[in-house]
């Protein structure tokens, strides 16, 4: 039974992680035990739980066992006695103790799930996850589907040094037998990549097929970016669309709820030097802490309110307008008061404030505190708007799509969403996917509308891996951090394509065996570069000049230095491609085109100088030293001019370098 083996499971993959038989684990996380010993501890009271588990379970099997023989005499004995009425009658009964007996653990189950998805979710230490895990666990083996793929998840994602990718495949398949769309979506992700399982791109596509008609929006997400880029399917702009609108119409439902926290995407290809420091995105306890207020509320919001009052009385027009918006709202510290909310957006508007202004606009609409006026709403929306508030922007942009208070007129409509949109405003960007995919107000298209649906998608909750994945490669956990990125790629996410195959590249992940490395960074930089990342294009020309992940081919590799320089303007690119122009690699030799393309580079980024500096020096040198080997004196005088009119502008480099060579001359031979 899925009950049995789910704690059966979870006990192997516990048994793992706290020092058992299995060593992969201990493999993959020797550093995250060695650095927190709390949570080996409190492991440790999970592995004892289950193996209490185990023995009740054993021995209740084994008094089944020794009862059954007598239970089906006495039952025999009934029947002779009292005939099939009274076996019928034993049977509906012991049929509806079962039930309640079931009803009553399925219960408790759901509750203790509940209990530890809250602890989860308002934990601000290692020990207190560790202890929701607990609760998960006694949930899993009361069968509850949940807790099971909460486990699941963590033995997948290493969550506080839990990552056991076996184990978890094991019970991502027992899930799925009993239609788990979770477990389904993981499958087909391990899948698609050979983690732990075979790599079959057929297999993977069915098992997202079935999570995404269970409703996994994951799944929705991968298939829409599939279909639109053509990965082991047809390329397919209309089934794109469908995927992807049921995703965006999900996440632009939670929007109009509530306003998501940003996510930021760091991109490793970028910043490998600064990812010991935080200073490119927040502290991940910081994070978690705004993130902490901003869903639940905290008496220390009532901080952030005496602050923001003390600077309202002080003048400041913002600190009024968002303590308007925070009794709009309501929380602990401000309770919901329209007729407050008023008096302070007012305040804030009278001093012109764009929020404040906004604020107004949204009572008069939705009628909070005052009677719905969307007059009143329109003009205080249009002068937040003209001072460029891009949610104003928006609420414009709705009233005239929608015609409330205003007569319908979907150029207007489209302005206003397009001019939201620039800045972001989710929203807006979904409303004008919904034009574009509807034809309304503009002339239809597919893509754009995929395009535009697609950035809403990418602002859903599993956006926040990206902080997780980043943490985890900044602590040295490279696995999770891979297994969180190599998710998101196949997501479509496109910093997570980039930031997967570069940690592919460095061939420190445990996860995938070295020979799969490089072909699999391959195919990453590849759907990286078709969504526009110029070092992504760049890297795909390396590794056909190199011949890392396939065979060494200068001519693709050209033709992607090519793309780069061309399309991106990229300085690498041009350097390369000047290289291969030199040398007439995989293309025809062209001295005059490879002068140009090192010129270009020097032009481009001021990075570059000094090794065009050194590439044109060597470039002039080799054809002098070949004029003299010809005792071609014209050609040989050209080249002297040429050389001086190329190294002109950099005769203080060229002075240095040579003083430096002559240093290293004379040093070698005093040393002799």
């Amino acid at each position: 039974m899925l009950k049995a083996a789910a704690y059966i499971l979870c006990l192997h993959c516990l048994l793992t992680v706290s020092g058992g038989e299995d060593t992969e684990a201990e493999r993959y996380n020797k550093k995250q035990k060695e650095m927190n010993v709390t949570t080996q501890v409190s492991v440790s009271k999970v592995k004892q739980f289950l193996l209490n588990l185990l023995e009740q379970e054993k021995s209740s099997k084994i008094t089944n066992k020794r009862e059954n023989p007598l239970e089906k005499k006495k039952n025999q004995h009934k029947l002779k006695m009292k005939g099939i009425q009274n076996k019928d009658l034993l049977k509906r009964n012991q049929n509806y103790f079962k039930k309640q007996a079931k009803k009553s653990i399925t219960d408790k189950g759901d509750e203790l799930f509940k209990m530890g998805n809250k602890m989860l979710q308002e934990s601000k230490s290692q020990k207190q996850k560790t202890e929701a895990y607990i609760l998960f666990a006694r949930a899993a083996d009361m069968g509850n589907l949940k807790a099971m793929e909460k486990m699941a998840d963590a033995l997948l994602f290493g969550s506080f040094g839990m990552q056991n990718i076996t184990a978890a495949i094991q019970l991502y398949e027992s899930l799925a037998k009993e239609g788990s769309y979770k477990a389904q979506n993981a499958l087909g992700f391990l899948s698609s990549y050979g983690i732990g399982m075979e790599y079959d791109q057929a297999k993977a596509l069915i098992y997202y097929t079935f999570g995404s008609a269970g409703g996994s929006m994951m799944s929705q997400m991968i298939l829409g970016y599939r279909y639109l880029s053509g990965i082991n399917v047809l390329q397919n702009c209309e089934v794109a669309l469908n995927h992807y609108k049921k995703v965006a119409d999900y996440i632009a439902d939670k929007l109009e709820k509530s306003e998501g926290i940003p996510v930021e995407k760091v991109r490793l290809t970028e910043r490998p030097e600064n990812l010991s420091s935080n200073s490119e995105i927040l502290d991940w306890d910081i994070y978690q802490y705004y993130k902490y207020l901003a869903e639940r509320g905290d008496v220390q919001i009532q901080k952030a309110l005496y602050y923001f009052l003390k600077a309202a009385k002080a003048g400041s027009a913002n600190a009024m307008a968002f303590i308007g918006k925070m009794y709009l709202e309501g929380n602990t510290a401000a309770p919901q008061n329209n007729a407050t909310a008023f008096k302070y957006f007012s305040m804030a508007a009278s001093k012109g404030n764009a929020i404040g202004l906004h604020g107004l606009g949204l009572l008069y609409f939705h009628g909070k505190g005052v009677p719905v006026n969307y007059g009143e709403a329109l003009k205080y929306f249009q002068k937040a708007a003209e001072k460029g508030w891009p949610n104003a922007q928006f609420q414009l942009g709705f009233m005239y799509y929608s015609g409330f208070g205003v007569w319908k007129d979907y150029k207007l409509a489209f302005k206003y969403f397009y001019l939201a949109s620039q800045s972001g405003q989710p929203l807006a960007i979904y409303y004008l996917a919904e034009m574009y995919a509807t034809g309304t107000g503009v002339l239809r298209s597919c893509r754009t509308a995929v395009e535009l649906y697609k950035g809403v998608c990418e602002l859903g909750h599993w956006a926040e891996k990206f902080l997780t994945a980043y943490f985890a490669y900044k602590d040295g956990d490279v696995d999770s951090s891979l297994i969180q990125y190599a998710l998101l790629a196949e997501m479509g996410y496109e910093v997570a394509q980039s930031n997967s195959a570069f940690i592919l590249e460095s061939k420190k992940a445990k996860i995938l065996g070295k020979e799969k490395m490089y072909p699999m960074a391959l195919l990453l930089w590849n759907r990286a570069a078709i969504q526009g990342n110029a070092f992504a294009r760049v890297k795909i020309g390396d590794y056909h000049y190199y011949g890392y992940g396939t065979k060494k081919d200068y001519e693709t590799a050209a033709t992607h230095y090519s793309i780069a320089a061309d399309k991106h303007h990229s300085a690498q690119a041009m350097f390369n491609l000047a290289y291969m122009y030199e040398h007439g690699l995989g293309i025809a030799k062209d001295i005059h085109l490879a002068r140009r393309l090192y010129d270009m580079a020097a032009q481009t980024s001021p990075d570059a100088h000094i090794p065009v500096f050194f590439a044109l020096m060597k470039l002039e040198t080799m054809h002098l030293l070949r004029d003299i080997l010809f005792f071609n004196q014209f050609t040989m005088r050209w080249k002297w001019l040429k050389l001086d009119n190329t190294v002109e502008p950099y005769w203080d480099l060229f002075v240095i370098g040579l003083i430096v060579a002559m240093l290293i001359f004379l040093l070698r031979n005093r040393h002799r």
